[in-house]
Formats: C-alpha cells, structure tokens, sequence
C-alpha cells in the first residue's frame, strides 16, 4: 500500500465555485472543504493549489490575489498557472510543470500523491506523472466524463468522486487509514 504524501487539489468545481472561474473574494469554498483540508493537515497529509489561471496573465487578477486566498484555505503551498493556453508554458495543465515544481521543492514521490480536479486536464496531468487520479464530478466534472471521453480514453482514472467530501472518504479508506492497521 502506497503511503500518501500529498494532495494537489484544483481549485474552480473542485473545492468550490462551478465550472467557471470566480476571481479572489468572489469564490466560495463548498461547506465541508475547510473542515476536509484541516483533518488532512492534522494527519501529516500536504496539501497543494493546482490552478490554472489564465486571468491573470488577461490582467482581469493578480497572481498575489488567488495565493493570498489559497494559503488561508489552509493550503501548505499554492501552485498556479497564469498563462492562457495559447502562450505555450509548461505549467498549465493538462502540462506537469506544476507537478514537477512541487516534487522538486518538497521532495515529493508523485506516485504517493493524489490529484484531485474537475477537468480532464487535471486528470491527463496526473497521469503523465504516475500520481493517483480522482476525478469530482462537480464543477466541469461530469461534463468531462461526457463530452472529453477522447482525452480521458487511455487514462485509468482511480476514482469518480461525487464531490470533494467523497474524495476524502475514499483517500481515508484506501491510502490514509490502511497505512495505520
């Protein structure tokens, strides 16, 4: 059994919102996130922002703004993605340089890291780096498994959340808690 190391969670339809992005003091974290990140924290689990924002990079929001409100969610490190996807970064997912800059700095295993998102781009980045992939269906999730089967064709997603608070159970039952017996 794997021992989980940390959780790279995206941020709009994952952890709260819709399937649309709300800029710094606009977004709301869905009820039981707060509660959710804490537990984690209390049991050792890191817990990473994992965001595209193009925003940014339109001028529409600062970069300072979103690590701002991340870090008091209670996130232990933000990683954040300002480019459009036109600009060619290798940051924005379905790309893993957010992936690999947080392996680098915090010495990191991703294969003992999950990946929590709403897009099939959180979950390709995932799989492009070996990390457990659990895909929400809320947000832009279920539309993801509808209408981005193609891109989601040759992955093995790990687990279909219902929402965030499905996802924990699901890590607890199968990574968190196993490891304790």
């Amino acid at each position: 059994m794997r021992q989980l190391e940390a959780i790279f969670l995206d941020r709009d339809g994952t952890i709260g919102g819709d399937d649309t992005v709300h800029y710094p003091g606009e977004f709301e974290l869905f009820l039981y996130v707060e509660k959710e990140i804490k537990r984690l924290k209390q049991d050792n689990i890191k817990i990473f922002s994992f965001t595209n924002q193009p925003g940014i990079s339109n001028g529409l929001a600062k970069r300072q703004d979103f690590v701002q409100e991340l870090k008091g969610f209670g996130f232990n490190d933000v990683y954040i993605c300002p480019h459009r996807h036109d600009e060619g970064c290798s940051c924005r997912k379905p790309n893993t340089g957010m992936l690999i800059e947080a392996q680098q700095k915090h010495e990191l295993r991703l294969e003992n890291c999950a990946v929590v998102g709403d897009r099939w781009s959180d979950i390709v980045a995932a799989a492009k780096v070996g990390s457990i992939k659990i895909l929400v269906k809320t947000g832009a999730g279920k539309s993801s498994l509808n209408e981005h089967f193609d891109k989601l064709n040759d992955v093995n997603i790990d687990y279909i959340a219902n929402d965030f608070k499905d996802t924990i159970s699901w890590l607890y039952r199968n990574f968190i808690l196993s490891n304790r017996l």
